[in-house]
């Protein structure tokens, strides 16, 4: 096996030794052009399709919760802003026209 690893050069860099194999592929790749991944050692192709299909949609369940976290995400800023517009109609209306501030002055 190391006689095998030492005579092989890298796929992406035909000019630099190949320093693993990938078992995914089972093509050999330079020191740059592998990663670890949950103790293996694999290239960028391979690490790229194992990590399409853990980050892949599954089915109509994903497509189902996503809308229903948008739906969720919709109803909390509506609740928000409307709390928020109870809350600043309660604001007298002296404050908005300034004069709390003028009474506020004249009262000593």
């Amino acid at each position: 096996m190391t006689m095998e690893l030492v005579a092989q050069r890298c796929r992406n860099h035909p000019a630099r030794e190949a320093v693993a194999r990938c078992p995914g592929c089972s093509r050999f790749f330079c020191r740059e052009c592998v990663s670890e991944h949950e103790g293996r050692v694999l290239c960028a192709a391979c690490l790229a399709g194992i990590m399409g299909e853990k980050t892949a949609p599954r089915g109509r369940l994903a497509h189902l919760s996503r809308l229903l976290l948008a739906g969720v995400g919709i109803f909390a800023a509506w609740f928000f802003f409307d709390v928020l517009g109870h809350l600043l109609l309660r604001i007298p209306t002296s404050f908005h026209e300034g004069t709390v501030w003028e009474s506020a002055a004249e009262e000593p």
